[in-house]
């Protein structure tokens, strides 16, 4: 999660002041200067997030404006979800493919009503915006000044209604404008961690103003990088970078379930062809789960053997799950390599036995109904 310190100035969230108030260990990711952790440590905070209210700054991440009446139809060109029959006031995860069908960055497309909406990867977002701007021809493309935070867990629904009643009525994936103690807000029913939650959009200038707020609320506490990466994988969510990138299809990535009918049938969108023939025969490779025996992480790039010693893929995270109790991990292997079948993992040299298994790890708990 972390990444390594470069010559360039970090740039900071608008929420920078309070991560330092509250004691946050603070680390260069994606080019800021993100909290990894608070005082209380990435496993309480993982494990907070499971049963509580969770509040994560991710700001860091692009929000982009699509405007014009060909905005939707422009974006499929880019793009191999269903940005047309998105309805209003819904959101739907999808990426952009390059000509191999690789996948460029994945983001969030929600149907404002008059404008499509988007939430983009901190480490993507200025070669995503160039994308845009470069392929969307009379569509106005729209960096906005906005401050993005996520409130994930079982309580989350709770907390959020007692400030603005509205957010009780929103199912998962759906967008509403709400007024969250005064300050105007745009929310949407999602996030990254595999629990109920929401992602709720902020101007700037109001963004510290809503964190307290929230964190004034019974049963909300901060939580870092560090536990929403374990959060996600837990969760068996990629992260893009590890999980997903230019060398990877949608199709290898098991994403298949983000391509609507329509999309699958006509094409239209970078690589089109490839990830056709893909969902027809089948890819080389694809994305599973691994449990590792023992107590011994397997780290990315680990590579993951059979027990004949053939190779069959690599590790792309891994790490401690603090729900699941012990070691889990997720990659690419071949198609012979099911779930059930053991293998090995090569840890410092040596072979350690691990099992494929389905993913997630821990079940899901969007509000869907």
């Amino acid at each position: 999660m972390v990444e390594s310190p470069s010559a360039a100035p970090l740039r900071q969230t608008p929420l920078h002041a309070l991560h330092r108030e509250l004691g946050a260990k603070l680390v260069p990711f994606a080019g800021y200067d993100m909290p990894v952790q608070y005082p209380d440590g990435i496993l309480a905070e993982h494990l907070h997030c499971r049963a509580g209210a969770a509040l994560f700054d991710v700001s860091h991440m692009g929000q982009v404006t699509l405007s014009g009446a060909e905005a939707a139809a422009a974006l499929e060109t880019l793009v191999p979800g269903d940005i047309a029959g998105l309805a209003a006031g819904r959101t739907r995860y999808t990426m952009f493919t390059n000509d191999a069908g690789g996948i460029l960055d994945d983001l969030m497309v929600t149907n404002v009503g008059d404008h499509l909406f988007l939430v983009v990867n901190a480490g993507c977002k200025d070669d995503d915006l160039a994308h845009l701007r470069k392929n969307l021809g009379r569509v106005k493309v729209e960096e906005l000044d906005r401050a993005l935070l996520a409130l994930q867990g079982p309580q989350a629904a709770a907390v959020l209604t007692r400030l603005a009643p509205d957010a009780a009525a929103m199912k998962f994936m759906s967008f509403q404008p709400l007024t969250v103690g005064g300050i105007a807000c745009w929310a949407t029913r999602s996030g990254y961690t595999g629990e109920d939650g929401y992602e709720i959009s902020v101007p700037a200038d109001q963004a510290e103003k809503l964190a307290r707020l929230l964190l004034a609320q019974s049963g909300v506490k901060p939580v870092g990088l560090g536990a929403r990466d374990s959060l996600r994988l837990e969760a068996g969510l990629c992260l893009y970078g590890h999980d997903i990138d230019p060398t990877t299809t949608p199709v290898e990535a098991d994403l298949t379930w983000s391509i609507g009918k329509r999309r699958r049938e006509q094409g239209g969108f970078p690589g089109a062809a490839i990830v056709q023939a893909q969902l027809k025969d089948g890819a080389k490779r694809r994305r599973v789960g691994i449990l590792p025996e023992g107590r011994a992480p397997a780290r990315d790039q680990t590579a993951v053997i059979g027990t004949d010693g053939t190779a069959l893929g690599i590790v792309t995270s891994g790490g401690y799950g603090p729900t699941v109790g012990g070691p889990i991990a997720m990659g690419y292997v071949t198609p012979q390599a099911v779930e059930g079948t053991t293998v090995n993992l090569v840890v410092r040299g040596q072979p350690r036995p691990a099992k494929i298994v389905k993913l997630p790890f821990v079940p899901h708990r969007y509000h869907r109904s």
